[in-house]
Formats: structure tokens, C-alpha cells, sequence
């Protein structure tokens, strides 16, 4: 099959119109196409009186596809020699020759293969015997996606998650916005499918992906239910309602596999033994479900058979690490109506998300190698809706095939700090993301229609580890890798004094932005933020640097949309959890942490992800990792 790129066409194009303009692209009759597949349509509106549609196609001349057809747009390749599988490409005759004639065209070339390709499989017995099945910690998208790969490998997967199942998950996080109650192990930020389930549900991502995982991740959550448009839009996204049956089907396909999913299991401690994994200690429910269930389970007490990494850690390399001892540290006591458990482990995938600071705090503590790492903090925006849509679309604003608009800002402000807009959210809502008590924090949300009255985006500053020091702290706690989680606590902490407390949050006009003055009440644009917004000044809500380049930065984003800077447009603060602010540093090669052999940190939480798609992606791969490794050593492959 050949892919054909950048293939323009008017938005409003009859259907007729795109295997004609392929097979002129071509030089083919149409009836030569024996298969079309939009692999990707995307749009071009720099034209706003002109938009066009582009689109990426794979096509099949002459009859050079067999078996099933298409399913039409984002429907899967064709192959004559492995019909079973409607993505198999191969090359033809007739391939060579039409690439031959059209050398000169850079925009076509062969279709790739996309199929995904396992590492390997286990014996069907795997999990039955002594070896410990690996463990997954965190149910976000990167440990669903380590937990799908391994189980469809064989590898039964234990999960562990600390917050609750999804639906529980959601009447609670209702409850924070609706009564300002919080509930710190489910929220926002911790529960099944992870931080991303309360946001726009975006499938894409710019991250390098030559093997084409990401379109591995889009086929499974198709598989689960979500729409088959995501499989060729130019900017897939789910959205949150829909996001809530699709991450119950991928639990339910890893249950069948043989994994295995615990909610409300919290993990509290390591048991490191020469610098390799050998499980983890887990705060869990005291009921017959949390209790030993297999070979990988004991009770732990108050005692839990670890003891503090050595303070001197210069001598620890790859094989030396933090060390399990006979002599124990006593624990804090689990919780009321708690256990503790131990769960032995040589291979643990750690994706616990971006806020779980207690983990990083412990694994700090434990010696497990950790690094600072840039992230951003700032404010939410929110405008009317349809004024981005016509700064963006023009006269085509409101068309159904253009949607919500978008944007994606940035400015270079004159202090040398960098603002620019995060996670848009098109017809959404802002949304209380705190995980913990006496603190705000905002993020955006949309539903699949992206239809409600406002679009919302973070608009951040961009920090370096070194700005990390809490006002009125010395500036060499600038220097411990955990500094930029304090820098967050403060700053969620004022937010929540600024709000005047049960999580509301502090709000301000633009125009009183700009005008260095507090606002004393809201305009034409609503906040959706809820449990609600109190207008007040911003100026101390993040630092003197923040706050100039921000107001530098609004005026600047009015030449690419005009009405950005809108007087009414609301300011809420204050958005911290951008992405994590450390890195669990690992191999490049095995994926395992630097000092601890067995330990795969991944995802957004570890510092190797931001968003749905590349959080995903790196689940895929440190699967794989896990894999290769217990094939190789437990099964002497």
C-alpha cells in the first residue's frame, strides 16, 4: 500500500471528492483504488475565509488489498498475505512502479507497518509457582497500559492503586466540587485512570513514536469503547464521561487476562535488598479482599522489615543500592480500619501520577535515586467560548466539523521568563484538583461535546529547579531534589487563604489584572470553577516573577487572538501540578531506576510523561522492559 500526505480539501467537500483528488494525486483511474483508509484528517484554517481539510491516506491500487474491507475513515490497512490482520502492508508491483513515477512527490511513499509486535509471552502457568508475579503501582494511563501490555503478555499483573474505582472515584470527586469536601485518596489527581480522567481526554501527543505506539494506545481504547474517529482526527480526545466506561473495559480486559486490579491500597514502603527490588510494603483495606490472596502476599505489623537507606550514599551504583535488614524500623501504625500488607516483588512498575508526593517523599528517603526537574505554575483563563471560536475560525466558526477551537500560546517576556498556554481545554470547565486538605489547586476539563459556555487553559511560567526556594526559606533548599514540592504546597496554600477557605478559589478580572487593582466582583464571564471563586487581587498568589511575566504575556496573546486580553475574561489560581516536579531517574536501556534493579519508574509521576498519549506510551515500553527482563532471568529465555 502507498500513504499519501497533505491531500487538501474544502471543508465542505462531497464524499465523491477524496478518491478523485487520490487517484488524480495518483494518476490512476478511481476505479483503480481498490482501498482508501483515512489515516489522519486535520485541519488548515490560517485561510479563515478558505479552511481546508488535510488528509494522510493509505491506499490500495489495483487489488493489491485482500480480505476484510475498511471501516472507512480511520478504518484499519489492508494485506493480501495476512488477511487476519487488516493492518499487514506489503509491497507490490504495482507500489514500486507508481513510486517510481512520482519520485519526485515527497508526500508519497509506502505505508508503514503499524501493527504492534510483543517482546515475547509467558508459559500459561506464570503466577502459579514461587516467582512473584510483577507489580504496577499507580492505575493512571501509564499503569493501565504497563498493566494491558504485561497481561496480554501472560505476565498477570498485580495492581495497585491507591484511590478508588472510577465511579466511586467520580461521586467523590462531585463531592469536593458541589460540598467543598475533599476526600485526599480520591480526587482529582488519585483514583482509577488516573489525572487524565478528569481533563479533556486529549489522544495526542508530540513525542517521537516511531514504531507507532500511540496508534497502539488509540486501537485498545477503541477496543473499549471509545468512538473510532480518534483513530484518524487530527487531535483526538475522549473527554471525561466517556473516559469513565472506557478505563472500567480496560480493567475488566486486564481482570480477564489474569491481572489482577486492588483499589485502596496505598504503598508506604520498599523492601530494597542490594540494590534490587524485593517488594513493597501496602496500607490496605482491613477486609477479605485486601487480605493474602496469592503467592505474593504476607501481613506486615507495625514492623515492617525496612530500615532507613544508608545516609552516605556515594558508594551506590547500579547493583548497590538501599538494603532490607533483619533489624527493623518500626512504621507508623496503619490507619483505622487498615492493614498492612507485604507483597514480594523483583519487578515493580512505579506509576503513581505527579502528586504523589508522600511516594517520592518515601522513596527519597529510601535512597532510590531522585532529580529535580522544571515544571511551571500559573493561573487558569477562561473566555467565551465562542470568542475563540471566531479569533480561530473566522467566518467558519460554529461549522460542525471544526468544533471547539483550540490554541496554543507562547510568549518570551521581558524578566526572561517563558509563559505559555497549558492543557486548553475547549468548552470546558476549570475544576478543583487539590489531593490535599487546606489547599487549592486548578485544572481544566471537558466533556466529549465540548459544548459548555467557556474555554479555560492554564497559562504558566516556566521554573528551573533553582527557583524552587518557598519565600522567606534559605535558597539552598533550592538544592534538595523533593524543593519543588514544598514550592508547591505554599503557593496551593495561599491559594486556599486567598480563596477564604473550603476550596474555594481566589479569582480576578483581566482587566483588574492589568490594572494592578483587586477586583471586587466578576463580569460577563462566569467562572466554572466550583466550589466557587472570590475575587481578590492576584498579585500574591504566585511570585513577583510569575505574576510580571503573566501580565506581560496577555496583551502579547492578543495578536494571535484577538479578545484574549478581554477585560471580563477570569483569572483562577492557582494551576501547580503541570507536569511532575521531579524525575525518578532510570536507565536508558533497561528502563530501571539507576540504583535500584526491579524498580521501573514511568510515566508522567516519575518525569517521563506529560499527558494521556506519552504517559501511555511509556507504560507500553517499560511493560516491554519488565518483560524482556523476567524472560531473560526467570524464565531463561
Amino acid at each position: 500500500m502507498l500513504r499519501l500526505t497533505d491531500l487538501r480539501l474544502p471543508l465542505d467537500h462531497p464524499a465523491d471528492a477524496l478518491p478523485a483528488a487520490i487517484a488524480a494525486r495518483l494518476g490512476v483511474e478511481t476505479a483503480a483504488l481498490v482501498r482508501v483508509d483515512v489515516v489522519k484528517r486535520s485541519y488548515d484554517v490560517r485561510n479563515k475565509r478558505a479552511p481546508v481539510f488535510i488528509y494522510t491516506i493509505d491506499v490500495a491500487v489495483d487489488g493489491l488489498a485482500a480480505g476484510e474491507p475498511g471501516r472507512g475513515a480511520g478504518g484499519d490497512a489492508g494485506s493480501a498475505a495476512a488477511p487476519a490482520d487488516p493492518r499487514a502492508v506489503m509491497a507490490s508491483a504495482a507500489d514500486v512502479t507508481l513510486l517510481a513515477r512520482l519520485a519526485g512527490d515527497p508526500h508519497v511513499r509506502p505505508a508503514p507497518d503499524m501493527r504492534y509486535r510483543f517482546v515475547g509471552h509467558v508459559p500459561a502457568d506464570f503466577g502459579t509457582g514461587a516467582t512473584p508475579r510483577p507489580l504496577v503501582v499507580g492505575f493512571g494511563p501509564c499503569g493501565i497500559f504497563a498493566a494491558l501490555l504485561l497481561a496480554q503478555m501472560g505476565l498477570k499483573p498485580i495492581v495497585l492503586e491507591r484511590g478508588k474505582a472510577v465511579r466511586e472515584r467520580t461521586k467523590d470527586t462531585w463531592r469536593l466540587w458541589r460540598k467543598g469536601v475533599l476526600t485526599p485518596e480520591s480526587n482529582v489527581q488519585f483514583g482509577e485512570g488516573g489525572a487524565g480522567t478528569f481533563s479533556d481526554g486529549k489522544l495526542w501527543s508530540q513525542i517521537s513514536d516511531p514504531r507507532h505506539l500511540m496508534r497502539k494506545v488509540l486501537d485498545e481504547f477503541v477496543k473499549a469503547g471509545a468512538p473510532d474517529e480518534i483513530l484518524y482526527v487530527g487531535k483526538p480526545h475522549i473527554g471525561t464521561f466517556r473516559l469513565v466506561g472506557v478505563v472500567e473495559k480496560m480493567r475488566a480486559e486486564i481482570v480477564r487476562l489474569g491481572g489482577e486490579i486492588r483499589f485502596g491500597q496505598r504503598v508506604v514502603d520498599v523492601l530494597i535488598e542490594g540494590g534490587r527490588m524485593r517488594g513493597v510494603v501496602v496500607e490496605a483495606p482491613a477486609q477479605p479482599a485486601a487480605l493474602p490472596n496469592g503467592p505474593n502476599d504476607r501481613l506486615a505489623g507495625n514492623d515492617t522489615d525496612v530500615v532507613p537507606a544508608p545516609e552516605d550514599r556515594a558508594d551506590a551504583g547500579p547493583t548497590n543500592g538501599p538494603t532490607v535488614s533483619a533489624s527493623a524500623l518500626t512504621a507508623p501504625a496503619a490507619a483505622a480500619g487498615r492493614v498492612r500488607l507485604t507483597l514480594a516483588a523483583d519487578h515493580v512498575v512505579l506509576a503513581p501520577g505527579h502528586s504523589a508526593r508522600d511516594t517520592f517523599e518515601m522513596l527519597h528517603a529510601r535512597g532510590v535515586h531522585i532529580d529535580a526537574k522544571p515544571f511551571s505554575i500559573g493561573f487558569r483563563i477562561e473566555h467565551p467560548q465562542s470568542l475563540i471560536d471566531r479569533a480561530r475560525f473566522g467566518p467558519s466558526a460554529g461549522h460542525p466539523l471544526l468544533g471547539a477551537a483550540d490554541y496554543k500560546l507562547v510568549h518570551h517576556a521581558k524578566n526572561g521568563r517563558s509563559v505559555y498556554s497549558f492543557c486548553m481545554c475547549p468548552g470546558g470547565t476549570v475544576v478543583a484538583a487539590t489531593s490535599e486538605p487546606d489547599r487549592v489547586v486548578t485544572n481544566g476539563m471537558s466533556q466529549y461535546s465540548r459544548n459548555e459556555r467557556n474555554a479555560n487553559a492554564g497559562i504558566v511560567v516556566a521554573l528551573s529547579p533553582a527557583d524552587c526556594v518557598v519565600p522567606g526559606a534559605d535558597p539552598s533548599t533550592a538544592a534538595s531534589p523533593l524543593a519543588g514540592i514544598a514550592f508547591q504546597r505554599f503557593w496551593e496554600s495561599r491559594a486556599f487563604e486567598l480563596g477564604g477557605g473550603g476550596y474555594v478559589a481566589p479569582g480576578q478580572r483581566v482587566g483588574d489584572f492589568l490594572a494592578r487593582r483587586a477586583s471586587t466582583a466578576l463580569g460577563s464571564v462566569e467562572p466554572s470553577y466550583q466550589p466557587g471563586v472570590r475575587p481578590t487581587s492576584l498579585d500574591t498568589a504566585l511570585p513577583r516573577y510569575a505574576i510580571d511575566a503573566i501580565r506581560e504575556a496577555l496583551p502579547a496573546f492578543e495578536r494571535p487572538i484577538k479578545g484574549f486580553a478581554l477585560a471580563d475574561a477570569v483569572l483562577t489560581g492557582v494551576e501547580t501540578r503541570t507536569s511532575s516536579p521531579i524525575r525518578i531517574t532510570r536507565d536508558a536501556t533497561t528502563r530501571q531506576s539507576l540504583n535500584v534493579i526491579g524498580l521501573y519508574p514511568a510515566g508522567e509521576g516519575a518525569g517521563y510523561a506529560g499527558g494521556i498519549m506519552s504517559a501511555a506510551v511509556d507504560g507500553i515500553e517499560t511493560a516491554e522492559a519488565v518483560a524482556r527482563a523476567i524472560l531473560a532471568t526467570t524464565l531463561g529465555a
